[in-house]
């Protein structure tokens, strides 16, 4: 959350909120109000309760982001989605639901940009993470085709974990990586609302575009 400020006040949305670590970060910086969501019930009640220990009213809850909250806006979008590519493009189960996102990987990615306008207040930021295995400059021109600015604010590079170490052949084999790579780049991408023009009325979307 170093890539934005949050102003005392805001309201905050993390996506796939796991143990609700940057939810319960997001709370101390000065939220007024934060919101996780994680399709994991396990990972819903070890935010809850870890919420609980320290005392923070955190809200989670447990299902599809974009249905869940439908219809609320929000200052700071917090989202690291699934972005594994896999082999099967079923929907995942189970715990591969944290990482697996389709043959592309962009799953879940395509619907979180097509939606991120509507879930940001004007001014709002979004800050999401994912690998550059599965399409850094796609996520910068859709999130900027649907009304944001969008730019990458941070690279790291990390050796393969479990679960793409499990899978080095299908990345391979589908050009995905190269041979005998065995590290990958995470990007954070930053997507600012724009403040909606005086005059402009409902039509700021259109007019970003």
């Amino acid at each position: 959350m170093q890539a934005a400020t949050i102003p005392t006040g805001a309201r905050v949305l993390d996506i796939g909120t796991g143990t609700g670590a940057l939810a319960i970060a997001a709370m101390r910086a000065g939220a007024a109000e934060v919101t996780g969501v994680d399709v994991s019930r396990r990972a819903v009640w070890t935010a809850r309760i870890n919420a609980a220990l320290q005392g923070l009213p955190l809200r989670v809850r447990q299902g599809d982001a974009l249905e869940v909250i439908a219809g609320e806006r929000f200052d700071l979008v917090l989202a690291n989605p699934p972005y594994v590519p896999a082999a099967n493009p079923c929907a995942a189960r189970g715990p591969a639901r944290a990482w697996d996102a389709g043959l592309d990987g962009r799953q879940l990615l395509d619907p979180l940009c097509a939606r991120m306008f509507d879930l940001l207040t004007p001014g709002g930021v979004l800050l999401m993470v994912h690998s550059a295995l599965c399409g850094v400059d796609t996520t910068l021109r859709q999130l900027r085709d649907n009304g944001l600015k969008a730019a990458i604010v941070q690279r790291r590079w990390i050796p393969f974990g479990p679960v793409m170490n499990g899978r080095i052949d299908f990345l391979e084999r589908h050009g995905l990586i190269e041979p005998g790579q065995r590290q990958e780049e995470l990007v954070v991408i930053r997507g600012d609302r724009p403040e909606r023009a005086q005059g402009d009325g409902g039509a700021e979307r259109a007019g970003a575009r």
